[in-house]
């Protein structure tokens, strides 16, 4: 799957960096999205050296995220992560204007498996 995409909105929550025994480390983050009446909480992952990017920016800040979509099974169970790749700042917040830029490479081309533990079984209660 070659295709990008981006998606503009503000930075509404900003995990802790998560490394795993493989050695693999992650980063998740939340933008809320404008969508009408109902704004959407869109979540986002990024791995590898794309993960410091996220300390240049703070809650509330204004983003331009550009994703791939990655789709993997484990155990007979189907996920779907966004793989965030570039996060640049729209200049729409407090945060500083530029900040954050990746550089201008292509998305990654391989994603490394964030299933190096088991998936948490609360997840099965998921409300929608």
């Amino acid at each position: 799957m070659a295709n990008s995409f981006e998606l503009t909105g503000t930075l509404k929550v900003l995990e802790d960096t998560q490394t795993f025994a493989s050695g693999f480390s992650k980063r998740e983050f939340v933008i809320e999205v404008p969508d009408g009446k109902y704004p959407q909480m869109v979540k986002f992952e990024t791995v590898r050296d794309k993960i410091d990017i996220l300390n240049s920016f703070n809650i509330g800040d204004e983003l331009k995220v550009t994703f791939d979509i990655r789709g993997n099974e484990y155990k007979g169970r189907y996920y779907v992560n966004l793989n965030a790749w570039k996060m640049e700042s729209t200049g729409n917040s407090g945060g500083g204007e530029g900040q954050g830029a990746a550089p201008e490479d292509p998305p990654p081309s391989s994603f490394d498996s964030s299933f190096d533990s088991e998936p948490d079984p609360s997840d099965d209660d998921i409300p929608f």
